[in-house]
Formats: structure tokens, C-alpha cells, sequence
């Protein structure tokens, strides 16, 4: 399950009204942060998901899937709604974040701002032997990610080659901008959250190696 949600014109009220709470959002409201780019070289957490919005404006947003939760208490069964979102600009940025509500559409938005919070820089490139065109259409080299009892190994492609993966990885992908790869899974992969959550680590696992490119001179 995925669609996208959100308007600009939503967003852009949000910002008018965002009032910073934390020392970052004090910074980048004042102007002495100016990039996402910045944000993640000051090393500082970020806490409040307006800071992403304002950094990226392309910012996109795609549910990846939406389950009915029940809780026995005291008073009986207890439902509620959780929610699974991936944010991204589709140029090298993706967020995964969950929320649980009593309503789809709070589950929603509450998922939404814990990925703007969880959000993380993809590093792209041309790793696939086949192709070699120095491009960022794929990952550099090879990844795997874990997440409960989901393991998936994403390995480079070829240009042109597309995403050989499942809907909910192309999702992931795709608001990544990952554009040609192959990707293997293992285990229980019908666990959506777990599955998606396995897909979010690989990617941010591509910033672990440093490659020779990343040297400065």
C-alpha cells in the first residue's frame, strides 16, 4: 500500500507557523544553517520535523502501509492504527518513521514527522561492474540491511537496468533516488514494517565505507 499525501501548500502553512524549540531550529531560522548538508556536519540531532521541511523543499511522502493494532486492557480490547511512511526528495535523501493512533489519518501524520526525523543521506553511484559511467543511477558497492527477521542485500546495477525489487522496496527506492539495482531478501518478508525497516538500514549503511572519492586532498 503506498500513496502519496501532503500538499506543498500544507506545508508551506507549517513553516509560516513554526515557532523553533530547539537550538537547530533556532539556528537555521536565524540563517547560520542553510543546507541539509550543514545540519548533518554540525553533528546536532534534529528533534523537530520543520527543520527538514524547510531544508528540503521537494520533499515527498509515500504511505508503505497502514495496520489495525489491538491491545487488551482492563476496560477490553483497545485498537489502534500504525502507520508506515517513507519521506524523501528523491535526490539522495530517505526517512522511514512509524505512528500509531485511534485514526488512520493521525497514524499518518505521526508517521510522517518521525521520518522527517529519522531521515539520512544516501550515498549513490555507478558500483555495478557491468557498466562503470560514474553516475549516480545505483549504490556504490554492495549492502545489506537487517531489521527484526528480515535480512535484504542490495546489490548495484547497470544503467538501465531499473529496480529489479519488490512494490514497497521500488517505494523506498525510488524516493531515494536509487534508479538501477538488484535486491535479494530473506526471511519473513511479508512482515511489511520489518521489511521496509531492513530496506531503510542498507541504504543508510551506504555512508559506513569511505571510497577513495570521499579522500579530501
Amino acid at each position: 500500500m503506498s500513496r502519496q499525501m501532503q500538499r506543498p501548500r500544507e506545508r508551506e502553512t507549517n513553516l509560516e507557523t513554526w515557532v523553533p524549540k530547539t537550538r537547530l531550529g533556532k539556528l537555521i531560522q536565524e540563517g547560520k544553517l542553510t543546507t541539509i548538508e550543514d545540519v548533518f556536519l554540525s553533528g546536532i540531532k534534529i528533534s523537530e520535523p520543520q527543520i527538514v521541511d524547510s531544508l528540503i523543499s521537494d520533499l515527498q511522502e509515500e504511505v508503505i502501509n497502514v495496520n489495525l493494532v489491538q491491545k487488551q486492557t482492563d476496560a477490553g480490547e483497545k485498537s489502534r492504527f500504525k502507520a508506515i511512511v517513507a519521506v524523501g526528495n528523491r535526490d539522495g535523501y530517505i526517512g522511514l518513521g512509524s505512528g500509531k493512533a485511534s485514526q488512520v489519518r493521525n497514524a499518518i501524520e505521526k508517521a510522517a514527522a518521525n521520518a522527517r526525523l529519522n531521515i539520512v543521506p544516501v550515498k549513490r553511484g555507478c558500483g555495478s561492474w557491468e557498466c562503470g559511467c560514474g553516475k549516480q543511477h545505483s549504490v556504490p558497492f554492495q549492502v545489506e540491511g537487517k531489521c527484526g527477521g528480515v535480512r535484504v542485500v542490495i546489490v548495484p546495477g547497470p544503467r538501465g537496468l531499473g529496480l529489479v525489487s519488490s512494490e514497497v522496496a521500488k517505494v523506498i527506492f525510488g524516493l531515494a533516488g536509487v534508479k538501477d539495482l538488484w535486491m535479494r531478501s530473506f526471511g519473513s518478508t511479508r512482515t511489511v514494517p520489518s521489511y521496509a525497516c531492513a530496506i531503510f538500514d542498507g541504504l543508510r549503511k551506504t555512508y559506513n565505507l569511505i571510497t577513495p572519492m570521499d579522500w579530501v586532498k
